[in-house]
């Protein structure tokens, strides 16, 4: 299996604007001083001459080079170019001329890197000053279908005012968020102060990142660093985008120790030297951005292999333990001869039930315990736990909780049955039917939970939904290890459930009391952006003070049991500085399933709405959960 720090390896390459005659010794010069690959020019600018190109020249009809047009002329390293698109090429001019002229000069570029093989080519910079560029995405996006090896990437200049997202923006939107373009980022001298403007590329598709040489600093002997800013958001980038650096040499001698291999070995000491992966991050070591499908834990028995993923998590079962401890402690008094029924409903392969009997021994309490579990293929592994370690500490009962009608009742209810969105698999459900067992001042663990949801961008997970082409699955909530993307404001609550629930009957008619509704809202979002969705979580309060959480802010330590739930929306939203974003939120239900739905509505700062997506999944339409 790979070490999960492979994946947080990034390649540096170098920059050169420079037209070598003899590109190959450049290239053999800069593989020798450590670079992986470089960027350079692929055409030389004295080709510029086919943009007074006359109607009738015959250039039009068969654009072909001359070999001095260009500076890459052999493919001998096509997996080591990337290659830099003209800068002379002007495709939105006003003169119809120049602009047809530019257009067939692209397209001739991009179809002698692709016959190359070259594994990207890059625009010329994207920045705030640059004004028209609707011409220059047109052809660009038509031409990208054909690129079948070739990548796309645009080179956009970062600024402090957040005026290159938005000709970033504008371009991928003119592009139809076409998911073969990437960015080449940028860095500038100084980055902005505000760190949403840094996080909202955290959402972007980078491939790249450029670092020029006239950012590094020189340190006390004379070698290049770059400043502790751009430190540390570098390696926020190498850990979350894993891109390609990109660095260049100053033309003249800025750093009085620097050789042509000194950026690059700095660039790698950063990588090498990331922060070291926490236990979250090692178990979810290539399923960042991946799209699954929550669970059907009513309608689907799980196998062996997810329920041993979920008993991994130590963090989940300690504070399990703790629950059930400190519940002890507050219903038995020390040395009673009292023994507390304990049930354990859904107790899979019995990790709860273990985490029972430690808190008990713990805490000195006598306890029996009852496991129930409805999947057949667990309730052997439980049999096998109790033939050779539970005894007749734990009596096993193979029933679903919602039907099962027991003997005796319970002084503590345990489950763990939820979701990553709290109630996203049927928690409140399954404990309706599993609370007549508890008895009258009995308690439940857990005792409360709470869905938290916040408008998110993120161009990855957005194109990985719609590379379905169909309804359905921008109808449907995924679990997710976010990554590549950045939260437009600071999650809010939508709804709570409690247990035991007082407020129904034994044995409920129907489950409209589960049904929810909210409506939220995230005022003045401080800068433009764009809106692919919404990210939701939970946090549940076991007992008393003993939670457990994925919201967050307040994130159990450790914890992996649960990678949040994201809530796609067909049509990204474009988001204002200022702007009122709302969220409307459902949950509802009819005898057989249960399912949300969603909607989204930007209001502008003059108090327009600018933006409305339709509500999500009506009806149960496309994904539901089936009671």
């Amino acid at each position: 299996m790979s070490d999960p720090e492979s994946f947080r390896s990034c390649a540096v390459g170098l920059l050169t604007t420079e037209y070598f005659d003899n590109i190959d010794t450049f290239i053999e010069e800069a593989i020798d001083s450590g670079h992986d690959f470089v960027s350079t020019p692929m055409v030389h600018p004295r080709y510029n001459r086919v943009l007074k190109t006359k109607v009738n020249d015959t250039w039009k009809n068969s654009p072909v080079y001359d070999r001095d047009d260009l500076v890459v002329r052999k493919p001998n390293w096509s997996d080591a170019v990337v290659g830099s698109l003209s800068n002379w090429l002007e495709l939105d001019s006003t003169d119809q001329n120049t602009r047809m002229n530019s257009e067939l000069a692209l397209k001739q570029e991009l179809a002698w890197a692709c016959h190359l093989g070259l594994f990207a080519v890059m625009t010329p910079p994207l920045s705030d000053t640059t004004t028209s560029i609707s011409n220059l995405v047109r052809v660009i996006n038509h031409n990208v279908g054909s690129m079948a090896i070739t990548q796309m990437w645009v080179r956009v200049l970062m600024d402090k005012n957040n005026q290159a997202w938005k000709k970033w923006n504008q371009f991928r939107s003119l592009a139809e968020h076409n998911p073969r373009i990437h960015v080449a980022l940028e860095l500038p001298k100084e980055l902005p102060e505000d760190d949403l403007l840094l996080d909202t590329w955290f959402a972007e598709p980078i491939k790249s990142v450029i670092v020029p040489a006239d950012i590094f600093i020189s340190n006390n002997k004379g070698y290049p660093v770059l400043p502790k800013p751009h430190q540390a958001y570098l390696k926020k980038l190498m850990h979350r985008m894993q891109p390609q650096i990109i660095v260049t040499l100053p033309e003249v001698n800025i750093h009085p120790s620097a050789t042509p291999s000194s950026y690059q070995e700095y660039i790698r000491y950063l990588n090498r030297n990331l922060p070291e992966m926490n236990d979250v991050d090692r178990f979810a070591s290539g399923y960042h951005d991946y799209l699954q499908a929550p669970l059907q834990p009513l309608m689907d028995n799980l196998d062996n292999s997810m329920y041993e993923t979920f008993e991994r998590d130590p963090i989940k079962y300690q504070q399990y333990e703790k629950a059930v401890y400190h519940a002890l402690l507050d219903r038995v008094e020390h040395g009673s001869d009292y023994v507390s029924t304990i049930m354990v409903v859904g107790a899979g392969r019995g990790p709860l039930v273990n985490c029972c009997l430690r808190a008990a021994e713990k805490a000195e309490r006598k306890v029996h315990l009852y496991a129930l579990e409805k999947n057949p293929n667990a309730f052997v592994t439980l049999q096998n736990a109790k033939a050779e370690v539970w005894h007749d500490k734990v009596t096993l009962v193979f029933a679903d909780m919602r039907k099962w009608k027991p003997e005796t009742k319970c002084d503590i209810l345990v489950s763990e049955l939820l979701g990553s969105f709290g109630d996203n698999e049927l928690s409140p459900e399954c404990l309706d039917g599993a609370q007549k067992f508890l008895k009258e001042d009995g308690i439940s663990i857990p005792a409360s939970y709470t869905a938290y949801v916040t408008p998110l961008a993120s161009s990855k997970l957005y194109n990985e939904v719609a590379a379905y082409k169909d309804l359905t699955h921008f109808e449907t909530p995924y679990v997710v290890m976010f990554q590549q993307v950045c939260e437009l404001a600071v999650s809010k609550p939508v709804w709570t459930f409690e247990h035991p629930n007082k407020a129904i009957e034994q044995d409920p008619e129907n489950n409209l009391h589960n049904n929810r509704y909210s409506q939220t809202k995230f005022d003045m979002i401080p800068q433009d952006m764009i809106m692919h969705g919404i990210a939701g979580y939970f946090e549940s309060v076991l007992y008393k003070d003993v939670m457990i959480s994925i919201h967050p802010d307040t994130h159990s330590p450790g914890m992996f049991s649960w990678f949040p739930i994201f809530f796609p929306l067909r049509t990204p939203l474009q988001v204002t500085q200022g702007s009122t974003i709302t969220l409307d939120f459902w949950r509802t239900t009819d005898a057989k399933k249960v399912w949300y739905e969603w909607s989204a509505t930007v209001e502008s700062s003059n108090g327009n709405d600018s933006s409305i997506s339709p509500i999500h999944n009506p009806s149960g339409r496309s994904y539901w959960v089936g009671l």
